[in-house]
């Protein structure tokens, strides 16, 4: 599986984003896709994932009722839609894939497939 992550970029507390991960390779009924992100000296976190074939999501705590994981499957692409960021939503967010009960104990742990980050950051 091949991740590629897009969408970041600067934005004032209170705005919006859209972060897309596009997947290619090989696809499987049981796959997740999920975003994690990471704050420099800290450790990569889970934000939400999506199982591939029914959409069932899940989110941590911090950012439920704001964000909103999707997919596409005609376009093989993931999307997080955040709404009402706030500044300690500052991260570079990560796209990954793995099973999707590897995704949803919301650990990096056993997570096989990265892509590259993005930088989001929520001005004050």
């Amino acid at each position: 599986v091949q991740l590629q992550a897009s969408g970041g970029g600067l934005v004032q507390a209170g705005g919006s984003l859209r972060l897309s991960c596009s997947v290619s390779g090989r696809t499987f009924s049981s796959l997740g896709v999920g975003w994690f992100r990471q704050t420099p000296g800290k450790e990569r976190e889970f934000v939400a994932t999506i199982s591939w074939s029914i959409g069932r999501t899940y989110y941590t705590d911090s950012v439920k009722g704001r964000f909103t994981i999707s997919r596409d499957n005609a376009k093989n692409t993931v999307y997080l839609q955040m709404n009402s960021l706030k500044p300690e939503d500052t991260a570079v967010y990560y796209c990954a894939a793995d099973f999707v009960c590897v995704l949803a104990t919301m650990g990096t742990y056993g997570v096989d497939y990265w892509g590259q980050g993005t930088q989001v950051t929520v001005s004050s």
